[in-house]
């Protein structure tokens, strides 16, 4: 093939060789520069523009309830919803008021946070199907931070100490047992007690968490979302949950053990309950063995016959009827000391704004809770668009998000995340639009203005029994490790870490590693990439690995290299490492090695004598020093692979180009992709006037290696 360059236009020529040979001219297409600057100007004239219709548009976009409510078909879709919002809001309940264990906080602030969070994505939201609201893992890592902060405020995080109230909100009988701390350090002068301070450190966190979603909206940072990979992802969700299973234990069996904090909870948790195993709560244990033993029958049947259920078995809340009824009247709290989950006021606390300078306390913490939370609802929503057929935006999703922790914060509320085990709820009993997040909101309404004060008796055991039952899904990943590793080994050693590192460690520094490391993997893929010399296809003009399959002829006086990556800085030494030791020469040692023979050549013929000093003839001298025959006189690189080139591989193509034209061997390049092409231009591979280009470059393997084979001398090509 041959590349041309005329003046006016670039061209680019393509000999193709067969019985009667014939040239055609690829001419590359000139691309107009673009002012970036006046592009930037235009946008910004036009976004700052303030039009009738803009702002009509931009409302429309902000609520796409506007959209979708007007065309709402009643007879077709009220059904679905209405069915399908009754089951998830009986399932919200008993979860809201269990995930409050994850969380550090009392049952009624996960109520509110579940209400809100539907209403919410119900005007926000553009995914029909997905449930927002109460999540587990976004529970524990609100969960920590509270616990961090209440420790370092001097608090006692024994669930059993007396609760404070010091704002006067949450009135009950036992007011004579407030300790009160004024907390000035953290910015809340006014008295302020334990439960007050955690939902003020939660509701803080919730903020600026929801802050930078938006803001992640505004600056179409969605992006970033990809660097959370699947492996990832499963790790970080299975770590976390052996987190959450580790926490629930103690309220399991009934223990008072100190709630861990810090790096390596997993670990202390364990020990502390083994150490104290002696003081189970034989009530407690009894209890939360008939309900696992429920629960999970129940799943496993509601599993198995789901296509002939219409809608799942509400096992949760029949569980926490009966489990209440039989803690109240057989006063299990009085007589066996089984610790119940107690006063849930009912009615809605009036707002207040969120604390400033805890804000600031929590401001990193809330940057990997903002990332999760968004990457699980878009996920899900991308899952629940592809599955039936819509589509979903990106963007408008983080703002939902957003503002599904923005608003709600003032209201006594913490972060949340679409679910995945409920949105699978959602699809499966008839959801049709967003309308059915209202009549989930609508359920937990009824509970947070009337029911509430019947869970007074309810044991913590059995809450602990629906969290440790609900992470079924995620536990059940460990079975699924043999068919990731088989599939591929290195997603199978990412999940492992991010997994290890989010339990044994934290969930935040968990996903950080997962993240990095997933990273590295890439980088070490490109740095240490497959490499090969590629035979003939028998009677064709296609080659491949000779490694690889059987029955390609090897190409006489030709070597054909493949390097199946990006060339830059980072795998340099390994490009020219793979094809020294694959052509089996070094050109600069062959170099070295024959100026030395030219060296002794003519200091013998200097001397004239027959011997050397060491008793040699000279014929036998230059026997050992003569440079060993060199089997080819042509290298063809296939750069078919590379992506592209940096300053270093311009540079390295250009050394082994310079390298072998001294062995007097041609260096030929096939396939490669435009940009390659253009950063050799620009870092002057071929030449000031490109007039040797059209015998270096080539568009096909096969073009390259009759070139190759057309040449009389073993000489450069370039020459």
């Amino acid at each position: 093939g041959a590349f041309r360059r005329t003046m006016e236009r670039p061209l680019e020529a393509t000999r193709m060789e067969n019985s009667t040979s014939s040239c055609f001219l690829m001419e590359r297409k000139t691309h107009v520069k673009i002012n970036r600057k006046e592009v930037m100007l235009a946008k910004l004239r036009k976004s700052c523009s303030c039009t009738p219709k803009k702002i009509k548009n931009f409302v429309m976009d902000f609520l796409p309830v506007l959209q979708w409510l007007p065309k709402y078909q009643c007879k077709e879709y009220i059904w679905g919803d209405v069915m399908s919002g009754l089951v998830i809001g009986i399932i919200l309940v008993p979860q809201a008021i269990a995930y409050s264990l994850l969380a550090g906080l009392k049952p009624i602030y996960s109520l509110y946070t579940s209400f809100f969070a539907n209403i919410i994505y119900f005007l926000m939201g553009t995914s029909r199907h997905v449930s927002v609201g109460i999540f587990s893992l976004i529970s524990l890592m609100v969960g920590q931070v509270v616990d961090r902060e209440l420790l370092l405020a001097g608090f006692d995080l024994n669930d059993d100490a007396p609760p404070a109230l010091g704002d006067g909100s949450l009135q009950n009988d036992s007011q004579s047992n407030t300790t009160a701390f004024n907390l000035t350090i953290a910015g809340m002068n006014a008295e302020c007690g334990k439960e007050c301070y955690a939902i003020g450190i939660a509701t803080a966190l919730t903020f600026v968490a929801g802050v930078y979603q938006v803001l992640m909206g505004i600056f179409r940072l969605g992006f970033v979302s990809m660097y959370l990979s699947e492996s990832v992802l499963d790790g970080f969700a299975t770590g976390a949950s052996l987190t959450i299973l580790t926490a629930q234990v103690k309220y399991l069996i009934g223990i008072k053990i100190p709630r861990s904090q810090g790096h390596g909870m997993l670990v202390i948790t364990w020990i502390n309950i083994f150490r104290n195993i002696s003081q189970a709560n034989l009530c407690d244990v009894i209890t939360s063995a008939i309900c696992i033993v429920v629960l999970v029958t129940a799943k496993e049947l509601g599993d198995r016959y789901k296509h002939k259920l219409k809608f799942p078995l509400p096992t949760e809340l029949v569980v926490i009827v009966v489990a209440t009824l039989v803690s109240h009247y057989g006063k299990l709290n009085e007589v066996y000391a089984s610790s119940v989950s107690g006063a849930i006021p009912t009615g809605f606390i009036p707002p207040k704004v969120p604390n400033f300078n805890l804000m600031l306390r929590v401001a990193v913490d809330a940057l990997p809770l903002a990332i999760v939370s968004f990457v699980f609802t878009v996920s899900l929503s991308e899952m629940c668009a592809k599955k039936y057929a819509y589509t979903i935006r990106a963007n408008q999703e983080m703002f939902a998000v957003g503002f599904c922790n923005i608003i709600p914060s003032f209201f006594h509320s913490f972060a949340t995340s679409a679910a995945l085990a409920k949105t699978l709820v959602k699809t499966s009993t008839g959801c049709q639009t967003q309308v059915s997040g209202v009549i989930s909101a609508m359920v937990v309404l009824l509970v947070l203005l009337f029911l509430a004060p019947l869970f007074y008796s309810l044991q913590k055991c059995v809450l602990a029994c629906i969290i440790i039952v609900s992470l079924r899904g995620a536990l059940r990943k460990f079975r699924d490790v043999p068919a990731r590793y088989h599939v591929n080994k290195v997603d199978t050693l990412v999940w492992v870490v991010t997994m290890s590192a989010s339990a044994l460690i934290s969930t935040e520094i968990g996903l950080l590693v997962g993240i990095v490391f997933s990273m590295l993997c890439i980088i070490v893929r490109t740095q240490r990439p497959r490499t090969a010399l590629l035979g003939q296809i028998q009677d064709t003009s296609f080659y491949e690995d000779d490694l690889e399959y059987e029955n390609l002829s090897s190409v006489p006086k030709v070597k054909i290299f493949r390097f199946e990556a990006p060339l830059y800085y980072a795998n340099r030494n390994y490009f020219l490492k793979s094809l020294y030791r694959l052509t089996n020469l070094d050109p600069n040692l062959e170099a070295a090695r024959r100026k030395k023979y030219e060296k002794k050549e003519k200091q013998h013929l200097k001397k004239g004598g027959d011997t050397t000093a060491n008793g040699l003839g000279i014929t036998d001298t230059i026997l050992q020093l003569v440079p060993k025959q060199i089997d080819f006189q042509a290298l063809v690189v296939d750069c078919s692979s590379i992506s592209f080139l940096d300053t270093t591989g311009v540079n390295t193509l250009k050394e082994i180009l310079k390298d072998y034209k001294d062995l007097n061997i041609s260096v030929l390049l096939a396939c490669c992709n435009p940009s390659v092409i253009d950063s050799l231009k620009r870092g002057g591979y071929f030449g000031k006037d490109f007039g040797s280009m059209q015998e270096m470059l080539f568009y096909s393997i096969h073009n390259a290696v009759r070139f190759a084979k057309d040449q009389k001398l073993p000489a450069d090509c370039s020459v």
